[in-house]
């Protein structure tokens, strides 16, 4: 067997053997980086399951944890990793049309080894179990993808983007660290085990500044996952960043917000009094954000934007799942629709990089006539527009059917009516999509579509899975932590 913390420190020094050999390498052509990142990381994923979790998962430093819920967000990180690598590949060749004055090849080793670090911060914060070691992780991932989001560095868009997430990224990680010291000056702990244990003891005088910690924790969060109201770097970021930096964005990194977000609220609901305000606040979250992200989403033209706000909407759907956190299935609902939506988005940016690059952009008009143009592509993306949207015999159906299902449980029953709502807004943006591919017609000029045969190959996969686990969910729901 392997020890836990190994995998975090085989892909750290990955991505530091790959820096020291694009600093000497005299290659203009950046690309073989990438096939090794995409290989190395393939190797760790593959160790993950030499890995024995402990139904304790503690480790004596109390500062990381194994457990299953760990151990599969790992796995989630590593694939999510290593499609975003596949994405770059494909993304390289627009780079020199977006940004004409720039060299060839210049800045594309970074843009394929950066991935990596974020990577192994990923991991770290699915093991983190104390504020200190979430803080740590948590930079890592965000320091990183300022890089990547402001990559095109002679793109007004790119740097604007950069420089938004940059300001309001630091602002976040303020109200965090704020947040952190509220806690710790209540009940002089940082590690979350202790916390549990202290919270029922902590004087009644003193539990207002332990709910104004964990709301500054909490606002912090938001900005993460792109809750509502703290959702307005979304657009701006999502449409100026590289695609497959977009995409990373808004399945790894939300996926890490949410794990964290797990692991931070999990001791305070073993307190009844704290349990009731934070109930109170994740269903105002919760409903704000479905409400905002569908509405803002309806009258987008750009696919990217389109994305972002659907990302508030899904984020949105998370938080439902999280209110209902009572439900003993709740918590394996939310990693379930998780899981369907990295296969989903993931999907649907996998065939907008081909698209876009032959197209020459991203809005949702440059799909017309794809499915004459490219019948193959268009059957794929009409799935993951479908499976986002919540057709039956898609995963993304199961998905919100499993949220629901455990809110009902719990009787937030206005909760459930306002994401059935939602949903029938979602059908209407998604459709653009679609009528855009199956009924507007190609340009005179549009060119065919060329794919990579690494990304037919995950195109194949992703949309195989969406269909698979829309007819047999339990497929996934056996490997859930």
């Amino acid at each position: 067997m392997i020890q836990p913390i190994a995998l975090e420190i085989i892909v750290v020094c990955l991505g530091i053997l790959l820096l020291m050999v694009e600093a000497f390498s005299s290659k203009t052509s950046k690309t073989p980086l990438a096939y090794a990142a995409i290989l190395g990381l393939s190797v760790v994923f593959v160790l993950t399951f030499f890995v024995q979790p402990s139904a304790a998962g503690l480790q004596e430093s109390g500062f990381y944890v194994l457990d299953p819920l760990a151990l599969f967000f790992k796995r989630f990180a590593l694939v999510a990793t290593i499609v975003t690598l596949v994405l770059a590949l494909d993304y390289l060749p627009i780079v020199q049309r977006l940004v004409p004055g720039e060299r060839p090849g210049a800045g594309s080793g970074e843009f394929f080894i950066l991935p990596v670090f974020t990577c192994a911060g990923l991991m770290w914060m699915a093991s983190a179990a104390d504020f200190i070691v979430i803080f740590c992780a948590l930079e890592l991932v965000t320091i990183s993808l300022y890089v990547q989001v402001a990559y095109l560095r002679r793109s007004i868009a790119s740097l604007e983007a950069g420089t938004k997430f940059l300001i309001l990224g630091a602002l976040s990680t303020g109200f965090f660290v704020y947040g952190i010291t509220w806690i710790f000056g209540t009940v002089g702990q940082t590690g979350l085990e202790a916390i549990r244990q202290a919270l029922p003891g902590v004087p009644e005088a003193a539990q207002p500044a332990m709910i104004f910690g964990v709301a500054l924790v909490l606002v912090a969060i938001g900005f993460k996952i792109a809750a509502a109201p703290f959702q307005f770097w979304v657009p701006d970021v999502y449409q100026g960043a590289p695609t497959p930096v977009t995409a990373y964005l808004a399945v790894a990194s939300k996926a890490a917000g949410f794990v964290i977000l797990i692991r931070v609220l999990e001791p305070f609901f073993t307190v009844i009094a704290f349990q009731e305000k934070l109930f109170l606040a994740l269903v105002l979250l919760a409903g704000l954000t479905l409400l905002f992200g569908n509405l803002a989403a309806i009258p987008q033209t750009n696919f990217k934007r389109l994305m972002g706000y659907s990302s508030v909407a899904h984020a949105g759907y998370l938080l439902v799942g999280l209110a209902a956190i009572g439900d003993a299935f709740a918590g394996r609902a939310v990693v379930f629709y998780l899981c369907g939506y990295l296969l989903m988005t993931f999907l649907a940016f996998l065939i907008l990089v081909p698209v876009s690059k032959a197209s020459g952009g991203d809005d949702i008009a440059n799909f017309n006539g794809l499915a004459r143009r490219s019948p193959a592509l268009a059957l794929a993306m009409l799935i993951a527009a479908a499976s986002l949207a919540g057709v039956p015999f898609t995963v993304g159906f199961f998905g919100k059917f499993f949220i629901f299902e455990a809110a009902m449980k719990q009787e937030l029953f206005g909760l459930v009516l306002l994401g059935v709502v939602t949903v029938a807004c979602g059908f209407y943006y998604y459709f653009k999509v679609i009528r855009a591919m199956y009924w507007q017609p190609a340009s005179e000029d549009a060119a065919p579509v060329q794919v990579s045969v690494l990304s037919r190959l995950a195109i194949a996969i992703c949309a195989v899975l969406i269909l698979v686990l829309g007819f047999y969910p339990q497929l996934l729901i056996q490997i859930l932590p």
